[in-house]
């Protein structure tokens, strides 16, 4: 809400208002009264300019941070300032465009690698970090296979009628041969295929009770650990989350303290639970969302804003987001419709 000061401001305040943020935004430092009275843009002296900023500062939209210092915006200022770039369509340029559109084009790849080619992307344009967000996947099973990786391992891999792809490291049954690994695929796959994983999981363990199955008992053995990884045969719960680009942002930080805030940052966001209530965040409303600060206790103390959209499957049902992570002070005239592009452009390849 804004506030009735905020409203009563004259229109020169208002112009200062947006001169002081925009060059605010190029590097994060404060911007003193005569930085804008030299920009030209203004036809009143320096001293109208300093009274003006010290009005923007009584209604909450500036503050200096340091004493004698030029002034940056509030989150409440801020926010003013990015919403009011939100009421634009502002289109991103062709070169933009066009990098976004080609690993979207890309065939062959799964939907995992999908996202992880776009978020990388995505960082590469915005010179901030990007994030994924997407939960497990709920699509039927299309097939089940063990792929060696050492003495005794192997990766169970799971891949997924939306094209998503789950793999899981596990420990073999002594003695375990790769003939054996193929049989047990085989009969998994013979049960799982355009099925969910508790229906084919409780199929293939009633057989194996009832002495239907027609495998030997390490291949029984694998059988039964293929199907108890995905929690006991049911699935994950976790929120899959990509992040790239992290030295970009590590790159802005000016003091100790804040590389120990960032890194603490990105651990949270690691956390399963953080990531779930980020991804439920975006399906608040529609399109781009900003959070700023304090507006989310995952930024509050870290000096950072992200910049984040959902995409969507077929069905147009919200299935994930992703968006860009930079200084409160990044480009977001230049990043809020980049991000909206690129969550758009999943949507096409989903619901192709």
């Amino acid at each position: 809400m804004i506030d009735a000061s905020i409203k009563g401001l004259e229109p020169r305040s208002l112009k200062i208002f947006h001169e002081l943020v925009t060059a605010y935004l190029e590097n994060g430092l404060p911007i003193g009264s005569s930085r804008l009275a030299k920009s030209g843009k203004f036809d009143f002296s320096p001293a109208s300019i300093r009274s003006k900023m010290s009005d923007l500062e009584d209604a909450g939209l500036l503050f200096a941070p340091h004493t004698s210092s030029g002034r940056i915006p509030t989150e409440t200022g801020l926010r003013l300032f990015v919403d009011s770039l939100m009421e634009f369509n502002r289109d991103i340029p062709v070169e933009q465009r066009q990098s976004i559109d080609i690993e979207c084009a890309a065939r062959g790849i799964s939907i995992n690698q999908l996202l992880d080619k776009t978020s990388k992307t995505l960082s590469g344009l915005s010179n901030c970090a990007s994030l994924v967000l997407s939960p497990s996947s709920e699509a039927e099973l299309q097939h089940f296979e063990f792929v060696p990786v050492g003495i005794n391992r192997a990766l169970a891999v799971l891949v997924r009628s939306d094209g998503q792809v789950e793999n899981r490291l596990i420990d073999l049954p002594l003695g375990v041969t790769v003939s054996a690994m193929t049989r047990a695929a085989n009969y998994m796959n013979s049960k799982l295929k355009n099925s969910d994983m508790i229906s084919a999981a409780g199929l293939i363990r009633n057989e194996i009770v009832a002495h239907k199955v027609e495998l030997d008992d390490l291949t029984t053995e694998l059988v039964e650990q293929g199907l108890g990884i995905w929690s006991d045969g049911i699935g994950g719960d976790d929120a899959a989350l990509i992040l790239r680009g992290q030295a970009n942002l590590l790159e802005d930080l000016q003091t100790a303290d804040s590389l120990v805030e960032i890194r603490d940052l990105f651990d949270a966001l690691e956390a399963k639970e953080n990531a779930l209530r980020l991804l439920d965040a975006t399906r608040d409303g529609d399109g781009v969302k900003i959070f700023i600060g304090a507006e989310n206790k995952l930024f509050a103390s870290t000096g950072c804003s992200l910049v984040i959209a959902p995409y969507r499957n077929a069905n147009q049902t919200i299935i994930g987001a992703i968006g860009v992570l930079g200084p409160r002070h990044m480009n977001y005239a230049r990043i809020i419709p980049m991000v909206d592009y690129t969550s758009k452009a999943i949507d096409k390849v989903l619901g192709r």
